[in-house]
């Protein structure tokens, strides 16, 4: 099923980020910076200002397209932070990267539309929610109204409770049809620039993982740019017995499928290695 939201019923291939574009006509890389204590993979390790700007100009120097900033974190089990330490913790590091690399397409990983707004006002250029409007009325149409690009993910529950049991009749099927229902939201109110994003990890065992990354050319059909966020997910390291600092290989393995799949926005901890996997599948025409 097409969702036609801008008169056209392709992908589409530019996003506008306030005063930048963003071409998708090739791939491109998200840069992941976590600002929180207790993310899966690398909490704690950019809480001071000067450690988050080394790390946004080593992406950034390493071709990310695009730096993605979260104040919250959303591993499996984490607790909830309160609307104020979320700000605390977020417009700080907004400002500061917009100053030190105006150049920066900065998306900012929320779920809350006051968090969105004030991001936005700070100089951000995309929402990237993983509740896919769900969390708070208000989301969309405060997005709607700010004009920037919106990340619309599936999950299943809570960070809290989503991998306890996650049980779907068809796990492709049911993704399918929450993209279809809140895109019909977004387009009534008028919501024109949306990225999809099918969830991988968020309320999804191993093999429903694995089974959407078997159909994902099946999202395409939608006509809306595609992101997968695959880096050093449990899905490669409970299916290999390995620890998340030893997944970079199955990390690139599953991000070739994924763009030979049609992923047009590969969200990374490890951007050099997925420029170049992006660089290696290009080839193949």
């Amino acid at each position: 099923m097409k969702i036609d939201l801008t008169g056209k019923t392709d992908t589409m291939a530019k996003l506008f980020c306030g005063s930048r574009e963003l071409d998708l006509t090739t791939p491109v890389v998200m840069g992941i910076l976590n600002l929180t204590p207790d993310s899966f993979f690398d909490g704690g390790k950019f809480l001071s200002l000067d450690a988050q700007l080394h790390k946004v100009e080593s992406m950034l120097k390493d071709g990310a397209s695009i730096i993605d900033i979260g104040a919250v974190s959303t591993r499996p089990g984490a607790k909830d932070v309160d609307e104020k330490e979320e700000l605390t913790r977020l417009i700080p590091s907004v400002r500061a990267i917009v100053e030190n690399f105006p150049e920066c397409i900065l998306s900012v990983d929320t779920f809350r539309p006051v968090i969105a707004r004030a991001a936005v006002e700070h100089g951000a250029a995309m929402i990237n929610d993983i509740y896919g409007g769900r969390y708070e009325a208000g989301m969309f149409e405060t997005v709607a109204s700010m004009k920037v690009p919106f990340i619309l993910m599936h999950m299943k529950g809570t960070p809290g409770n989503m991998q306890d049991n996650p049980s779907y009749s068809d796990v492709v099927a049911e993704v399918t049809y929450f993209f279809e229902n809140q895109l019909i939201q977004c387009r009534d109110r008028g919501m024109r620039q949306i990225i999809l994003d099918p969830g991988f990890g968020f309320g999804k065992t191993v093999e429903q993982n694995f089974e959407l990354l078997a159909h994902l050319d099946e999202f395409k059909a939608m006509g809306l740019p595609l992101l997968v966020g695959l880096s050093r997910k449990s899905m490669i390291n409970r299916f290999l017995n390995i620890h998340a600092s030893e997944a970079l290989n199955g990390t690139t393995v599953l991000h070739t499928i994924a763009l030979i799949k049609g992923a047009d926005i590969l969200r990374v901890h490890d951007v050099k290695e997925a420029v170049e996997a992006i660089r290696l599948v290009g080839m193949l025409g």
